[in-house]
């Protein structure tokens, strides 16, 4: 029985001819090695490019389109994409079939713009690959159990070949893409940053979660909780890209400095207590928390006091939040023009004084540090935006992430 790959490829490599010769020379020196490959597309290009999914969605410019027609509409340019290539391989002499999302049995939930797969049914994938056939999937896409069209968020053809590399138990996921591997910061941000040779399958999902968009933060959750080897490469270079895996190489307390814009910070008043056994500043945080749930707005970096509630959303995200505290008819402070900068790393779990090597490092950058988080693999740090670049420098520096 031959072992299965997933091989995904993004929209630059997919954009013109040249780029998608090379995904074909890929796909055929892995087959001859002795591999079926199951390819996942992206819609081809960038924004501006003809059939890039942002050029698509340009079509509905004013923003009041139905999300259902809005999510047929997305979904087209992976669909592309996959007839294009599969012509193309078969032309090379490889036998191959572009499938939607729904074809390859991806089943997801109604959340338009953002639906999560909740089941997936193989058997078509494995007919394909049991007739000798190289199946060509539009990536980004799923299809509801009643039928209609669904995508899954910027970044969602990830998500579909790692979902996909579990359901099939594939021996390996590939993620290609126009960047030699999951890299240490944002390159444009930090000119030291460095290729990683190795990450721990939690340090990718962190680092996603930060604000890293070499791939798509469920996608490296699923690829951790279904336990199939991941690597990141270059489309046009044959530098081996970084193997995630469930265990990487003790190298020091962090792995990377990655970063989110567009933040907001909310200080919301609570009722002062009237005795130590008053809970209404409890009973106000839960109200706060149950509506904002109800309304679909993700809070972050929240800090519940006494007097006040202290947590971050993303900018787009304030006019909702505050029609929700207005109701509330609870007072409320905003600022904006924040920046997230989260450190990862497997390694620092359970080591003392990691925060404060943080502090001393931004400390040193003069940048005031507005609110903290941390978790077992992660130390984030709320900046401002203008600031964002120096203190994704100073932490990338003061651990020692460099090349």
């Amino acid at each position: 029985m031959r072992a299965v790959i997933v091989q995904k490829y993004g929209g630059t490599s997919v954009a013109d001819a040249e780029g998608r010769a090379a995904v074909v020379a890929r796909v055929t020196s892995a087959r001859e090695a002795g591999s079926d490959v199951v390819v996942v597309v992206s819609a081809m290009g960038r924004r501006g490019s003809p059939y890039a999914t942002d050029t698509l969605l340009s079509l509905l410019p004013d923003g009041r389109a139905d999300v259902r027609e809005r999510d047929m509409l997305a979904a087209c340019g992976e669909v592309l994409t996959a007839v294009v290539l599969a012509h193309e391989l078969r032309a090379a002499g490889t036998h191959a079939a572009a499938l939607t999302g729904a074809d390859a049995g991806i089943v997801t939930d109604a959340s338009f713009g953002e639906a999560r797969i909740v089941s997936l049914h193989p058997e078509a994938l494995r007919a394909a690959l049991d007739a000798g056939l190289t199946p060509v999937v539009a990536g980004f896409q799923g299809r509801t159990a009643d039928g209609h069209t669904t995508t899954l968020g910027r970044g969602g053809s990830d998500t579909t070949a790692c979902a996909l590399g579990v359901a099939l138990e594939a021996s390996a996921v590939e993620i290609y893409t126009d960047v030699d591997g999951v890299m240490t910061a944002d390159p444009r941000e930090c000119p030291q940053a460095r290729v990683l040779d190795r990450a721990a399958y939690e340090e990718l999902f962190q680092m996603a979660h930060a604000g890293a968009r070499v791939v798509h933060a469920p996608a490296a959750e699923l690829a951790m909780h279904g336990g199939v080897p991941l690597r990141v490469r270059n489309t046009f270079s044959d530098a081996p890209g970084t193997l995630v895996s469930d265990v990487a190489p003790a190298s020091g307390v962090a792995t990377a400095v990655s970063h989110v814009d567009g933040v907001a910070q909310l200080r919301v008043a609570l009722p002062e207590a009237r005795g130590a056994d008053d809970l209404g500043h409890m009973e106000a945080q839960t109200r706060v928390y149950r509506r904002l749930g109800r309304a679909g707005i993700s809070l972050d970096m929240f800090t519940p006091c006494c007097d006040r509630l202290v947590f971050t959303v993303a900018e787009e995200s304030l006019p909702a939040v505050m029609r929700v505290l207005d109701d509330l008819s609870l007072p409320y402070d905003v600022t904006t023009a924040l920046a997230k900068v989260t450190l990862v790393g497997a390694g620092m779990r359970g080591v003392p004084g990691v925060m404060a090597r943080v502090a001393e490092a931004l400390c040193e950058a003069r940048v005031p540090i507005l609110q903290t988080a941390d978790s077992y693999t992660t130390i984030s740090v709320l900046v401002w935006q203008n600031m964002r670049k120096t203190a994704v420098g100073a932490l990338h520096d003061a651990f020692g992430l460099g090349a």
